[in-house]
């Protein structure tokens, strides 16, 4: 399949003359290529949550102190955002198709060298490039952005950055199920053979799309990378509220592990991620925040969903009364960080439609250093102050991200 695309005039970017953008004209986008989108950000996305669950195991099997593991999630994540930097901006220079399907063949290479690692250091280099090169993620979503005509852009980033989330969710289920039949290893080489078939898949059906390359050198696509942050007002306030929220979203699930499978509830790697699963629940009931953005309900959706991540620290607060607690609260938590990611995302790619794939990498490395941090800090955290001092953690970085969308409500 081949896509003819139409392009506006040279316009101003960074300062620089830039040539015809990348802009698809489309009416519609089939809901089969939508679909498989959404599968492919899933898939990619969960290499780099597969660790959550597995971090007693990898703490016992590579001799890390259970305070430090956390290191783990926090150094995929360092990765991730380099990536973001270094590598989702190629998007805006080489062709959408290629880097995608460049991307995740290497990412299949990083699995496969995690999965037969002898020791810890070729671990860490694995686990890093498979952050890395994660974040072919985010160059399927800003390609589904392109592919999609603007009055259903909304929908259609919500329907495939639902993939990336419920990817992340999922990711704990899988981990813990295989886990628990085959032992760690089998979690990266199982998801290295299925990223295989994908491949396959995208290589047969991702459309051709017709490629005007920026005359940007990569030095200069790098710097006006940067540049947005002080062009686009939208991106940072947007940015600062995904930090916020990952931070809170990565303080739940990487010390989850932790009080799970100690007494007195000593739960299995498959009923640990088996949580996921309420999580996902969340995040399919927050498909529909895009459409709401579309329609012009954005700032509401983000009051409203801000309020209910606070909530949700406070009902988890019971996990050691109520194990059904810790289920809704988990419901709620990523019901609320979808919608606002979904809104975010809806709201920064209306600003600079030419730099669509820069302005995700932008975007996203405020999620990956929030990521960073909620996940070093949850561990240090629960190893001197317990569940308890988890949720107050996250409840604060909630109540902080509410408090900064209600003082920069008016500001565009």
């Amino acid at each position: 399949m081949k896509i003819k695309e139409k392009t506006m005039d040279s316009i101003e970017d960074s300062g620089m003359k830039t040539a015809p953008s990348q802009l698809v004209v489309h009416s519609s986008i089939p809901q089969y290529m939508a679909l498989l989108l959404a599968i492919s950000c899933g898939m990619a996305v969960a290499n780099i949550y597969f660790a959550h669950p597995l971090l007693d195991t990898l703490a016992n099997d590579f001799k890390i102190s259970h305070s430090a593991i956390g290191i783990v999630i926090t150094v995929t994540q360092i990765c991730y955002a380099l990536g973001l930097l270094f590598l989702v901006p190629l998007g805006d220079l080489l062709n959408h198709r290629r880097l995608i399907l460049g991307k995740m063949l290497l990412i299949i290479l990083a699995l496969v060298i995690v999965g037969f690692a002898p020791s810890k250091n070729i671990f860490f280099i694995g686990i890093a490039a498979v952050g890395l090169l994660a974040t072919v993620t985010q160059t399927l979503v800003a390609y589904a952005s392109t592919l999609s005509s603007p009055k259903e852009r909304g929908r259609i980033v919500g329907f495939v950055t639902s993939g990336v989330v419920i990817g992340i969710l999922l990711a704990r289920t899988f981990a813990g199920i295989l886990t628990d039949l085959g032992g760690w290893r089998s979690v990266y080489l199982t998801s290295a053979s299925l990223m295989f078939i994908m491949v396959i898949l995208l290589n047969r059906k991702l459309p051709d799309v017709d490629f005007k390359r920026s005359p940007l050198s990569y030095p200069k696509l790098l710097r006006s990378v940067l540049l947005l942050y002080v062009q686009e007002r939208i991106l940072v306030i947007r940015g600062i509220l995904a930090l916020l929220i990952f931070t809170s979203f990565s303080i739940l699930w990487t010390s989850l592990v932790l009080p799970l499978s100690a007494p007195p509830h000593s739960l299995s790697h498959t009923a640990i991620g088996a949580f996921g699963l309420a999580g996902v629940a969340g995040a399919l009931a927050a498909a529909r925040a895009g459409r709401l953005a579309d329609r012009g309900l954005g700032q509401r959706t983000t009051g409203i969903a801000l309020t209910l991540l606070l909530t949700s620290w406070l009902i988890m607060s019971l996990l050691n009364y109520s194990l059904l607690a810790l289920v809704v609260g988990v419901i709620l938590l990523d019901l609320a960080v979808q919608a606002v990611h979904v809104t975010n995302q809806s709201f920064i790619f209306t600003v600079r439609p030419e730099a669509r794939s820069r302005l995700t990498a932008a975007y996203m490395i405020f999620y990956s250093i929030g990521s960073a941090a909620g996940s070093i800090a949850s561990t240090n955290v629960y190893e001197h102050f317990g569940w308890n001092g988890v949720c107050l953690l996250g409840a604060t970085v909630s109540a902080i991200a509410l408090l900064f969308w209600a003082m920069t409500l008016k500001q565009k």
